[in-house]
């Protein structure tokens, strides 16, 4: 995707995830992530929103600790607050070069980064906030493929230790992404860490179902029961526990 793709995706899921908040009410508990409060999810995404902009502001080479940023305003003044941090990101975004360095956990050490990592977080968390106001609409195609790339991607880096096998295979697949574009992935789960590979392959299990179900998928919003699966259905949801640990 181009970056003004992720810029217009921040600016749309954002203010979808604000106007879902209002209807589902601050102090609603959100199915998706039960240990939270709808006041709880935007107080996280507005926070994480101005800890990208901080980090791409400055030309971060080391990471930043939210805990030195101000934290999310509490009652009346959270959903202004909120709303404003997504305008200011995109801002920022937009005026810097993708190519400038700044610090990721990945080996991506870019603003491009930044630019992709925010609109998908934005996404996964409209869907929680929807999902906590009554029913969520599916993540845009193009987006939710970008999303399981992406987070297939980061898995080296945010759970090495956990997403590893014997070489057992997990292939995903994306119904609703044309032959060729980039809808499928084979992960292969080796001693020292999974091995991601684009292509179509067949695994010990494969899942088929639509990108916005696989992204959610993986980022443990939906079961591995949710899709049609070939192959070993406990291996799926093995690799699904260990990538969200």
């Amino acid at each position: 995707m181009e970056r003004d793709e992720y810029l217009e995706a921040i600016t749309r899921e954002s203010a979808a995830l604000a106007d879902a908040a209002e209807r589902a009410g601050v102090a609603t508990r959100v199915p998706s992530c039960p240990e939270w409060t709808v006041a709880d999810l935007v107080a996280h995404v507005g926070e994480v929103q101005q800890w990208a902009r901080v980090t791409v502001e400055e030309r971060a080479s080391e990471r930043i600790s939210r805990r030195t940023l101000p934290p999310a305003p509490s009652g009346a003044d959270l959903l202004p607050w909120f709303r404003s941090q997504a305008p200011a990101l995109v801002r920022l975004l937009a005026a810097t070069e993708e190519a400038t360095p700044v610090w990721s956990w990945t080996d991506d050490h870019t603003a491009r980064f930044w630019c992709r990592r925010q609109a998908n977080e934005a996404a996964v968390h409209r869907w929680d906030a929807e999902r906590a106001a009554g029913e969520a609409e599916p993540i845009e195609t193009r987006l939710a493929a970008d999303g399981v790339d992406e987070a297939l991607g980061m898995l080296a880096f945010r759970t090495r230790d956990h997403v590893v096998g014997s070489g057992e295979t997990v292939h995903l697949h994306c119904t609703d992404v044309p032959a060729g574009v980039g809808g499928e992935w084979l992960v292969t789960l080796e001693p020292d860490g999974p091995q991601i590979e684009r292509r179509h392959e067949k695994g010990d299990v494969a899942a088929r179902g639509t990108a916005s179900e696989l992204d959610l998928f993986v980022w443990g919003r939906v079961a591995g029961s949710t899709f049609e699966v070939f192959g070993d259905a406990a291996l799926l949801d093995r690799f699904q526990t260990a990538a969200r640990s």
